[in-house]
């Protein structure tokens, strides 16, 4: 379609069904577009990437090769899942690049959170120009926008967005879920038969992790953000919170505090847990966590993780708080 409206006749996909219905309607139009044509996908292991690259194999197969660009910001884990599903399973063309090194070492010493993102955000579209520029006629550009992307911004989020490509790099957009709003999504990705792991993401902002270590990031106080947000998603999976709670995550603070370990005094960082329910993210409540649960959580975090000391129970709704915290 030309324009941006959501067809008045497109029925809402809460069904197998109906899914499977749109998903055949899709790969046939995306058949259509791309006829013989190459395509190219940033990949990052979300949710609406992830459906378009499944839709985009099924109709196109090796005629898409999907980028992977490992930030260093990423959860435990998801880069490899990323490659598991997608290369070996699925058996894509996958170009997995770790920049992980690139990035840290760009944003050292940036504190200001609109600086970090603008940081990683240029990265980004850097390596991604240098990795489009390895291929050969590649004539289309797939992006996972979904509806509330056209609705809330008039353009696609900058997570999914490449559009600072230089002017040279000039690509046909393919943007199969465009109409689709997130609940939908998942209906479709789990048709799809993308693992659930994948297809019931949570929320997980552009800089990643970045935007959970508050301050200038290094390497040792993002570790500890990575390991901590792992062992808090272990047990709330374990503990039947996982469907039930909106978002959860940790946030490792830049200042430290005097704790004891092993009989003597030590000087390390605290974790803090947030974990909101909401329904538009306009506003949101914290989650009523079990007591002995947090308990639990906090001493394998003390005894996992290495510089970390304390753990903090974040009770703040929305307003006043945000739900990210930067």
């Amino acid at each position: 379609m030309a324009d941006n409206k959501r067809p008045e006749s497109m029925e809402r996909i809460t069904t197998s069904e109906l899914a499977q219905q749109f998903i055949d309607e899709q790969i046939k139009a995306l058949k259509e577009q791309i006829g013989d044509g190459k395509v190219l996908l940033a990949l990052s292991g979300g949710v609406d990437s992830s459906v378009v690259a499944a839709m985009l194999i099924k109709a196109v197969g090796k005629q898409l090769t999907c980028v992977h660009v490992n930030h260093g910001l990423l959860r435990k884990g998801e880069p490899e899942q990323v490659i598991e599903v997608f290369r070996n399973q699925m058996n894509a063309n996958l170009v997995y690049v770790d920049a992980t090194d690139r990035f840290l070492d760009k944003l050292a010493g940036v504190t200001d959170p609109e600086q970090k993102r603008k940081v990683i955000g240029g990265e980004f579209i850097r390596v991604f120009e240098e990795e489009a520029r390895k291929l050969d006629d590649i004539r289309f550009l797939a992006q996972g926008t979904i509806y509330p992307d056209i609705l809330e911004s008039g353009v696609v989020k900058a997570h999914h967005n490449v559009g600072g490509l230089p002017e040279d790099l000039t690509f046909e957009l393919v943007e199969p879920i465009k109409f689709l709003f997130k609940d939908e999504v998942r209906v479709v990705g789990k048709e799809l038969g993308l693992p659930d792991g994948m297809v019931y993401r949570q929320p997980f902002p552009g800089p990643g992790l970045g935007v959970r270590c508050p301050g200038a990031i290094t390497r040792d106080r993002l570790e500890a953000v990575r390991e901590s947000d792992a062992i808090l998603r272990e047990e709330f999976a374990k503990n039947g919170l996982e469907g039930k709670v909106w978002q959860y995550f940790t946030v490792v603070p830049d200042f430290k505090s005097t704790g004891v370990r092993d009989d003597k005094r030590s000087f390390e960082w605290p974790v803090i847990i947030r974990a909101v329910n909401t329904r538009d993210a306009m506003t949101a409540t914290v989650e009523d966590v079990p007591f002995a649960l947090l308990q639990h959580i906090t001493a394998r975090i003390t005894s996992e993780v290495p510089g970390v000391n304390r753990v903090l129970y974040d009770l703040t709704p929305k307003p006043t708080g945000t739900i990210e915290y930067e």
